[in-house]
Protein backbone atom coordinates (compact mmCIF):
# COMPACT_ATOMS: atom_id res chain seq x y z
CA UNK A 1 0.00 0.00 0.00
CA UNK A 2 1.21 3.42 -0.45
CA UNK A 3 -1.85 4.69 0.97
CA UNK A 4 -3.94 4.25 3.77
CA UNK A 5 -7.89 4.05 2.64
CA UNK A 6 -9.73 4.31 5.74
CA UNK A 7 -13.71 3.43 5.95
CA UNK A 8 -14.97 4.56 8.93
CA UNK A 9 -18.02 1.85 11.16
CA UNK A 10 -19.81 3.69 13.30
CA UNK A 11 -20.24 7.48 12.55
CA UNK A 12 -21.29 9.20 15.07
CA UNK A 13 -20.50 12.61 17.45
CA UNK A 14 -17.07 10.86 18.40
CA UNK A 15 -15.71 11.20 14.72
CA UNK A 16 -17.01 14.74 13.63
CA UNK A 17 -14.01 16.62 14.71
CA UNK A 18 -11.94 14.77 16.90
CA UNK A 19 -11.03 12.20 14.91
CA UNK A 20 -12.92 11.89 11.11
CA UNK A 21 -11.22 15.22 9.32
CA UNK A 22 -7.40 14.19 10.45
CA UNK A 23 -8.19 10.68 8.45
CA UNK A 24 -8.15 13.27 5.18
CA UNK A 25 -5.25 15.53 6.82
CA UNK A 26 -2.73 12.99 7.88
CA UNK A 27 -0.27 12.00 5.49
CA UNK A 28 -0.92 9.22 2.80
CA UNK A 29 -4.02 8.82 4.32
CA UNK A 30 -7.85 9.62 2.80
CA UNK A 31 -11.35 8.45 3.96
CA UNK A 32 -13.02 7.10 1.36
CA UNK A 33 -15.89 4.96 3.34
CA UNK A 34 -18.55 6.22 6.30
CA UNK A 35 -20.98 3.55 7.84
CA UNK A 36 -23.64 3.80 10.49
CA UNK A 37 -26.83 1.69 11.03
CA UNK A 38 -29.08 4.68 10.26
CA UNK A 39 -28.79 5.23 6.60
CA UNK A 40 -30.15 9.02 6.53
CA UNK A 41 -27.43 9.44 9.16
CA UNK A 42 -24.87 7.91 7.02
CA UNK A 43 -25.69 9.55 3.93
CA UNK A 44 -25.64 12.84 5.64
CA UNK A 45 -22.50 12.65 7.46
CA UNK A 46 -20.29 11.42 3.70
CA UNK A 47 -22.32 14.41 2.46
CA UNK A 48 -20.90 17.22 5.47
CA UNK A 49 -17.58 15.54 5.16
CA UNK A 50 -17.05 14.85 1.36
CA UNK A 51 -16.62 11.22 1.35
CA UNK A 52 -17.62 9.43 -1.94
CA UNK A 53 -19.25 6.24 -0.03
CA UNK A 54 -21.62 5.57 2.84
CA UNK A 55 -23.09 2.41 4.21
CA UNK A 56 -25.70 1.43 6.23
CA UNK A 57 -24.31 -2.45 6.68
CA UNK A 58 -20.66 -3.02 8.41
CA UNK A 59 -19.84 -6.21 6.14
CA UNK A 60 -20.40 -3.96 2.94
CA UNK A 61 -17.91 -1.28 4.43
CA UNK A 62 -15.58 -4.01 5.39
CA UNK A 63 -15.82 -5.69 2.15
CA UNK A 64 -15.57 -3.05 -0.18
CA UNK A 65 -12.03 -3.35 -2.27
CA UNK A 66 -11.27 0.64 -2.14
CA UNK A 67 -11.40 0.68 1.80
CA UNK A 68 -7.47 -1.03 2.88
CA UNK A 69 -8.26 0.07 6.44
CA UNK A 70 -10.73 0.31 9.27
CA UNK A 71 -11.35 2.85 12.00
CA UNK A 72 -13.84 1.04 14.46
CA UNK A 73 -15.80 4.22 16.32
CA UNK A 74 -18.84 2.29 17.59
CA UNK A 75 -20.02 1.92 21.34
CA UNK A 76 -17.20 -0.61 22.64
CA UNK A 77 -20.26 -3.68 22.75
CA UNK A 78 -18.85 -3.77 18.70
CA UNK A 79 -15.65 -3.48 18.74
CA UNK A 80 -14.76 -7.66 18.71
CA UNK A 81 -17.12 -8.17 16.40
CA UNK A 82 -16.05 -5.63 13.87
CA UNK A 83 -12.04 -5.70 14.54
CA UNK A 84 -12.19 -9.36 14.16
CA UNK A 85 -14.83 -9.68 10.66
CA UNK A 86 -12.14 -6.64 9.27
CA UNK A 87 -8.93 -8.50 10.33
CA UNK A 88 -10.22 -11.78 8.77
CA UNK A 89 -11.38 -9.49 5.74
CA UNK A 90 -7.37 -8.89 5.71
CA UNK A 91 -7.70 -5.31 6.82
CA UNK A 92 -5.49 -3.75 9.12
CA UNK A 93 -7.79 -2.07 12.40
CA UNK A 94 -7.39 1.19 14.58
CA UNK A 95 -10.18 0.80 17.12
CA UNK A 96 -11.75 3.63 19.71
CA UNK A 97 -11.18 3.07 23.47
CA UNK A 98 -11.93 1.39 25.40
CA UNK A 99 -10.54 -1.51 22.96
CA UNK A 100 -13.46 -3.58 24.00
CA UNK A 101 -16.55 -4.56 26.63
CA UNK A 102 -13.92 -6.16 28.41
CA UNK A 103 -10.34 -7.98 28.99
CA UNK A 104 -11.44 -11.21 27.83
CA UNK A 105 -13.01 -9.65 24.34
CA UNK A 106 -9.94 -7.14 23.87
CA UNK A 107 -7.93 -10.51 24.37
CA UNK A 108 -9.97 -12.28 21.62
CA UNK A 109 -9.16 -9.10 19.30
CA UNK A 110 -5.36 -9.36 20.07
CA UNK A 111 -5.29 -13.38 19.60
CA UNK A 112 -7.03 -12.71 15.86
CA UNK A 113 -5.07 -9.94 15.01
CA UNK A 114 -2.21 -13.12 15.59
CA UNK A 115 -4.46 -15.22 13.61
CA UNK A 116 -4.69 -13.47 10.61
CA UNK A 117 -1.01 -11.30 10.49
CA UNK A 118 -3.08 -8.33 10.45
CA UNK A 119 -2.04 -5.00 12.28
CA UNK A 120 -4.17 -3.54 15.10
CA UNK A 121 -3.97 -0.12 16.91
CA UNK A 122 -5.94 1.22 19.37
CA UNK A 123 -7.00 4.48 19.81
CA UNK A 124 -4.80 5.55 22.85
CA UNK A 125 -4.43 9.06 20.89
CA UNK A 126 -3.21 11.04 23.80
CA UNK A 127 0.09 9.51 23.96
CA UNK A 128 1.14 11.05 20.99
CA UNK A 129 -0.18 14.48 22.04
CA UNK A 130 2.50 17.25 22.67
CA UNK A 131 1.16 18.13 26.29
CA UNK A 132 1.69 14.12 27.27
CA UNK A 133 4.70 13.82 25.07
CA UNK A 134 6.16 16.72 26.60
CA UNK A 135 5.23 14.91 30.06
CA UNK A 136 7.17 12.11 29.18
CA UNK A 137 10.50 13.59 28.26
CA UNK A 138 9.96 15.54 31.38
CA UNK A 139 9.91 12.36 33.34
CA UNK A 140 12.66 10.41 31.03
CA UNK A 141 15.11 13.64 31.70
CA UNK A 142 14.45 13.39 35.62
CA UNK A 143 13.04 17.01 36.17
CA UNK A 144 11.60 16.72 38.84
CA UNK A 145 14.08 13.94 40.04
CA UNK A 146 13.22 9.89 41.01
CA UNK A 147 9.07 9.11 40.99
CA UNK A 148 7.62 8.50 43.92
CA UNK A 149 4.02 8.55 43.62
CA UNK A 150 1.07 9.45 41.47
CA UNK A 151 -2.00 11.07 42.78
CA UNK A 152 -5.10 11.24 40.40
CA UNK A 153 -8.44 12.70 40.81
CA UNK A 154 -11.21 13.42 38.41
CA UNK A 155 -14.41 14.92 39.77
CA UNK A 156 -17.57 15.43 37.74
CA UNK A 157 -21.10 15.91 38.36
CA UNK A 158 -23.42 13.02 36.73
CA UNK A 159 -23.78 15.26 33.38
CA UNK A 160 -20.30 16.21 32.49
CA UNK A 161 -19.02 18.19 29.29
CA UNK A 162 -15.86 15.92 29.68
CA UNK A 163 -18.26 13.46 28.11
CA UNK A 164 -18.65 13.45 24.52
CA UNK A 165 -22.68 14.22 23.22
CA UNK A 166 -24.59 10.94 22.02
CA UNK A 167 -28.46 10.34 21.28
CA UNK A 168 -28.29 7.51 23.49
CA UNK A 169 -26.95 7.69 26.70
CA UNK A 170 -25.12 4.67 26.04
CA UNK A 171 -22.48 5.38 28.35
CA UNK A 172 -24.12 4.42 31.18
CA UNK A 173 -25.23 1.19 30.15
CA UNK A 174 -23.29 -1.45 31.10
CA UNK A 175 -23.87 -3.93 28.42
CA UNK A 176 -22.91 -1.37 25.83
CA UNK A 177 -20.35 0.33 27.26
CA UNK A 178 -18.79 -2.30 29.61
CA UNK A 179 -19.17 -0.02 32.72
CA UNK A 180 -20.31 3.78 33.49
CA UNK A 181 -18.08 7.29 32.77
CA UNK A 182 -15.58 5.73 33.89
CA UNK A 183 -15.29 3.67 31.20
CA UNK A 184 -15.10 6.22 28.95
CA UNK A 185 -12.59 8.46 30.54
CA UNK A 186 -10.30 6.19 32.78
CA UNK A 187 -8.52 4.40 29.58
CA UNK A 188 -6.86 7.72 28.82
CA UNK A 189 -5.53 8.11 31.45
CA UNK A 190 -4.93 4.68 32.85
CA UNK A 191 -3.10 4.38 29.47
CA UNK A 192 -1.02 6.96 30.19
CA UNK A 193 0.15 5.82 33.69
CA UNK A 194 1.59 2.86 31.68
CA UNK A 195 3.27 4.50 29.22
CA UNK A 196 4.87 6.54 31.38
CA UNK A 197 5.80 3.65 33.82
CA UNK A 198 5.79 0.64 32.33
CA UNK A 199 4.98 -2.98 34.04
CA UNK A 200 2.09 -3.18 36.94
CA UNK A 201 3.36 -5.11 40.33
CA UNK A 202 0.10 -5.46 41.85
CA UNK A 203 -3.29 -3.77 41.62
CA UNK A 204 -6.85 -3.02 42.86
CA UNK A 205 -9.85 -1.04 43.71
CA UNK A 206 -12.96 -0.54 45.12
CA UNK A 207 -16.18 0.26 42.43
CA UNK A 208 -19.41 1.35 44.18
CA UNK A 209 -22.54 3.01 42.79
CA UNK A 210 -23.73 5.78 45.03
CA UNK A 211 -26.53 7.51 43.62
CA UNK A 212 -28.67 4.15 42.25
CA UNK A 213 -29.40 6.56 39.12
CA UNK A 214 -27.94 4.32 36.89
CA UNK A 215 -26.78 0.80 36.68
CA UNK A 216 -23.56 1.74 37.06
CA UNK A 217 -20.45 2.20 39.20
CA UNK A 218 -19.79 6.27 39.99
CA UNK A 219 -17.17 6.08 42.20
CA UNK A 220 -14.11 4.04 41.39
CA UNK A 221 -10.42 3.85 43.75
CA UNK A 222 -7.53 2.28 41.89
CA UNK A 223 -4.52 1.69 43.27
CA UNK A 224 -1.24 0.49 41.15
CA UNK A 225 2.15 -0.50 42.48
CA UNK A 226 4.49 -0.13 39.18
CA UNK A 227 7.69 -2.64 39.07
CA UNK A 228 10.05 0.46 39.01
CA UNK A 229 8.36 1.13 42.65
CA UNK A 230 6.18 3.95 41.28
CA UNK A 231 2.82 4.04 43.01
CA UNK A 232 -0.67 5.11 41.64
CA UNK A 233 -3.68 6.33 43.03
CA UNK A 234 -6.63 7.62 41.80
CA UNK A 235 -10.58 8.39 42.36
CA UNK A 236 -13.18 8.93 40.10
CA UNK A 237 -16.39 10.51 41.18
CA UNK A 238 -19.26 11.26 38.87
CA UNK A 239 -21.49 12.76 41.39
CA UNK A 240 -20.07 15.89 42.87
CA UNK A 241 -21.51 19.23 43.42
CA UNK A 242 -20.32 21.87 40.38
CA UNK A 243 -18.01 23.59 42.85
CA UNK A 244 -15.91 20.31 44.07
CA UNK A 245 -14.77 19.37 40.00
CA UNK A 246 -11.47 18.43 39.38
CA UNK A 247 -9.26 16.79 36.70
CA UNK A 248 -6.13 16.85 37.84
CA UNK A 249 -2.73 14.44 37.88
CA UNK A 250 0.12 15.21 40.21
CA UNK A 251 3.26 13.02 39.78
CA UNK A 252 5.54 13.34 42.90
CA UNK A 253 9.30 13.47 42.47
CA UNK A 254 12.15 13.60 44.76
CA UNK A 255 12.97 16.99 43.66
CA UNK A 256 9.24 18.34 42.80
CA UNK A 257 6.36 17.40 40.96
CA UNK A 258 4.43 18.06 37.51
CA UNK A 259 0.89 18.94 37.80
CA UNK A 260 -1.66 18.32 34.61
CA UNK A 261 -4.95 18.34 33.42
CA UNK A 262 -6.37 14.98 31.66
CA UNK A 263 -8.20 16.90 29.56
CA UNK A 264 -6.57 20.68 29.50
CA UNK A 265 -3.51 22.51 27.71
CA UNK A 266 -1.08 23.91 30.45
CA UNK A 267 1.33 21.81 32.63
CA UNK A 268 3.06 22.85 36.08
CA UNK A 269 6.13 22.05 36.77
CA UNK A 270 7.93 22.62 40.51
CA UNK A 271 11.46 22.06 41.62
CA UNK A 272 12.77 23.53 44.66
CA UNK A 273 10.24 25.94 45.42
CA UNK A 274 10.06 27.74 41.95
CA UNK A 275 7.42 26.88 39.33
CA UNK A 276 7.49 27.10 35.76
CA UNK A 277 4.06 26.94 33.41
CA UNK A 278 4.03 25.29 29.76
CA UNK A 279 1.03 26.13 27.96
CA UNK A 280 -0.16 24.10 24.46
CA UNK A 281 -2.44 24.71 22.10
CA UNK A 282 -5.76 23.52 21.78
CA UNK A 283 -5.71 20.63 18.77
CA UNK A 284 -8.30 21.10 16.15
CA UNK A 285 -8.95 17.62 15.43
CA UNK A 286 -7.31 15.68 18.96
CA UNK A 287 -6.46 11.97 17.37
CA UNK A 288 -4.47 13.53 14.12
CA UNK A 289 -1.12 13.35 15.91
CA UNK A 290 -2.03 9.32 16.69
CA UNK A 291 -3.73 9.35 13.58
CA UNK A 292 -0.58 10.26 11.46
CA UNK A 293 1.24 7.74 13.89
CA UNK A 294 -0.77 4.81 13.02
CA UNK A 295 -0.60 5.59 9.16
CA UNK A 296 2.62 5.23 9.15
CA UNK A 297 2.60 1.94 10.91
CA UNK A 298 0.02 0.52 8.39
CA UNK A 299 2.32 1.79 5.49
CA UNK A 300 5.41 0.00 7.38
CA UNK A 301 7.04 3.15 8.10
CA UNK A 302 7.06 3.25 11.54
CA UNK A 303 5.98 1.23 14.61
CA UNK A 304 2.65 0.43 16.52
CA UNK A 305 1.89 3.52 18.55
CA UNK A 306 -0.09 1.76 20.76
CA UNK A 307 -0.91 -1.94 19.82
CA UNK A 308 -3.76 -4.28 21.02
CA UNK A 309 -1.34 -5.98 23.39
CA UNK A 310 -0.79 -2.62 25.74
CA UNK A 311 -4.51 -2.00 25.73
CA UNK A 312 -5.53 -5.29 27.18
CA UNK A 313 -3.37 -4.09 30.48
CA UNK A 314 -5.48 -1.02 30.20
CA UNK A 315 -8.59 -3.13 30.17
CA UNK A 316 -7.23 -5.19 32.84
CA UNK A 317 -7.10 -2.45 35.03
CA UNK A 318 -10.85 -1.36 34.19
CA UNK A 319 -11.90 -4.75 34.68
CA UNK A 320 -9.18 -5.50 37.80
CA UNK A 321 -11.21 -1.87 39.71
CA UNK A 322 -14.71 -2.06 39.03
CA UNK A 323 -15.50 -6.27 39.85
Amino acid sequence: MSEIKWGIIGCGDVTEVKSGPAFNKAPNSSLVAVMRRNAAKAEDYAKRHQVPKWYSDADQLINDPEVNAIYIATPPLQHEEYTIKALAAGKPVYVEKPMALNSEAAKRMVAASQQYGVKLSVAHYRREQPLFLKIKTLLQEQVIGEVRFVELKMLQPQKSDLIANAEENWRVNPEIAGGGLFHDLAPHQLDLMLYYFGEIERFDGIAVNQTGQDQVDDLVTGHLLFKNGVVFNGTWCFSVAEADLSDSCEIYGSKGKISFPMFGHQIKVLVNGTEERLDFLPLTHVEQPMIEKVVAYFLNEGENPCSGEEAVKTMDLLDGFTR
